[in-house]
């Protein structure tokens, strides 16, 4: 049993892993979008050796003007030399950035012909501290997890491609965002599942139940979206979507697809606990039927339901506090806040996930106890009786022997 396991857990594996090369090697078709960026300059790392402040203009919070930062490149075709860098400050707190000496920037060096023109300040370089952080994420996910924490990262990995390489560019270009959204999503729910357990009975379990209970949450979405008078233009940044060139594209699509997508992990999480538990039961108690063994899954799926719920509305509501603490610091009646679409989007995003577990959890515990309960213990209680009876035999001919 632990070969045949140990089989399909490495066929997950190299399953997945020619996934990850083939969504590596599939381009978005938006390449050529960053021509904008790709003028004859160079997007480098320079430390921050002095700054002068005598042009920007305090407003209270905010700040405007330009700030003159001297830099010296650190990377590029002018690496060591020194330039005198332009930051010009919107007065906006969101995108404005103040720089300190001895800080490290990304700036955008501009060249007349081989010369230099201009060097503009970009934003502080923080992508190899972000590289140091995920490097100890996998670092200590190995250390812990072992095997597990490999597959957990190649599952990590496959998620970042499938979402930037097919995802995102695919709804860009107009397909239907439920759709492709669903296909993803289940794509990278099977193979989850299936880096977790391999291609076996567990993982059917489990990924019928997932699927069950996204395609639920995916139905809801799409009703509350409309019975709601809700909007895809909730979502952060879905303006700026559409004044980049995509007015043609539907928002509140996008914003029923991200219902479902969003809430596939907690769905995913659920229905693996339930198929584990499921599973170590049938294990040490190899005589239990189809309905005991569901009904211990279930019991398993009422545990855990009531932390998944709060997972969701934590996770959902997090990014948002800032907009609660307004509405305290201005008095804004509770019924002005349950009404307003920004709020109601989270009440949508959480109670429909919830739906979905709901779903989920019982079909997982009954699939479970269904395929993994049962069939093989018939076959092995068959063989036990056969070899039972076959020592029965063996010992009435030795007595025969014996007496003649």
């Amino acid at each position: 049993m632990k070969a045949i396991n140990s089989k399909k857990t490495w066929a997950s594996i190299a399953v997945c892993i020619i996934l990850i090369i083939v969504f590596i090697l599939i381009p978005t078709g938006f390449e050529e979008a960053g021509a904008a960026y790709k003028d004859g300059g160079e997007r480098v790392r320079a430390k921050v050796i002095s700054v002068d402040n005598s042009t920007v203009i305090n407003t209270g919070l905010v700040q405007s003007g330009e700030q003159a930062c001297e830099v010296t490149l650190l990377a590029g075709s002018h690496k060591g030399e020194t330039y005198w860098a332009a930051n010009k400050l919107s007065g906006s707190l969101e995108s404005d950035k103040i720089y300190e000496e001895g800080d490290r920037a990304l700036v955008l060096v501009s060249f007349n012909d081989d010369e230099v023109s201009s060097v503009s300040m970009i934003d502080h370089y923080r992508l190899d501290l972000e590289i140091i952080l995920l490097a100890a994420f996998f670092l200590f996910l190995i250390l812990f997890a072992r095997g597990t924490g490999l597959r957990a990262i190649l599952s990590f990995v496959l998620s970042v491609l499938a979402i930037w390489k097919v995802l995102v560019p695919c709804c860009l270009k107009g397909m239907d965002p439920i759709l492709i959204g669903g296909v993803i999503t289940a794509l990278l729910t099977v193979m989850i599942i299936a880096l977790v357990f391999g291609f076996d009975r567990r993982c059917l379990a489990a990924s019928t139940g997932a699927l069950s209970g996204l395609a639920l949450t995916c139905i809801l979405g799409i009703v509350c979206t409309s019975t709601f008078k809700l909007q895809g233009a909730v979502m952060s940044f879905s303006e700026t979507l559409l004044y980049s060139g995509y007015e043609n594209l539907n928002l509140t699509r996008i914003f029923m697809a991200s219902i479902f997508v969003g809430s596939s992990g907690a769905m995913m999480d659920l229905t693996v606990d339930i198929a584990a538990a499921v599973n170590e039961v049938v294990q040490k108690r190899p005589d239990l039927s189809r309905w005991e063994a569901a009904v211990s899954g279930m019991h398993v799926g009422q545990a855990a339901m009531g932390t998944m719920t709060t997972t969701l509305l934590l996770a959902y509501s997090g990014g948002y506090i800032a907009l609660l603490m307004v509405f305290m610091a201005q008095g804004t009646p509770i019924i002005n806040i349950l009404n307003y679409k920004y709020v109601t989007s989270e009440i949508i995003h959480t109670l429909v996930g919830s739906f979905g577990l709901v779903l989920a959890a019982p079909l997982t515990a009954l699939t479970s106890g269904w395929v993994l309960a049962g069939r093989d213990v018939q076959a092995e209680t068959g063989a036990t009786e056969q070899d039972s009876r076959l020592d029965a035999s063996a010992a009435e001919e030795s007595e025969k022997r014996e007496t003649e």
